[in-house]
């Protein structure tokens, strides 16, 4: 009789950077997409199957032409699958619109760049190993 592998439970700090992403949701909603708070975005997409509106708060950086975000709940999110179906979203950052196209999912070795060497130590102890790769457009171009 063979086990059947149980799969890999997350870290201590993977699941605590997991708990605080969820805690900080309610409190990061007024704040994202603000002018004056560059932290946090809202990406804006559409449910695949019922074409639903959805407003999701996010990290975000911003590293030559393109919106880096990190995936703290990994690459199977519903938003994700949803901005990757729709082959983009908008996203509402610094108190403008943008059209965000051409998603991808990238690892912590392609994301570093837009990351001070401080938050990419961070986030490889967070465990957060997953993050999407959006291009840019100017603001004002989303309607």
């Amino acid at each position: 009789m063979s086990a059947t592998p149980r799969p890999a439970r997350p870290s201590l700090v993977a699941s605590a950077t997991r708990t605080i992403a969820r805690m900080t949701t309610p409190l990061s909603r007024p704040l994202a997409g603000r002018r004056l708070f560059p932290l946090w975005a809202v990406v804006r997409h559409r449910g695949r199957r019922t074409g639903r509106p959805y407003a999701v708060p996010v990290a975000i950086r911003v590293s030559s032409g393109s919106f880096i975000i990190p995936l703290p709940y990994g690459s199977e999110t519903q938003w994700l699958r949803n901005v990757v179906a729709a082959n983009g979203c908008s996203i509402r950052w610094r108190g403008a619109d943008h059209i965000a196209t051409a998603p991808r999912v990238i690892g912590i070795e392609d994301a570093a760049g837009a990351f001070h060497p401080i938050q990419h130590a961070i986030l490889r102890a967070a465990g957060i190993r997953a993050f999407l790769r959006l291009e840019r457009t100017q603001p004002g171009a989303a309607g």
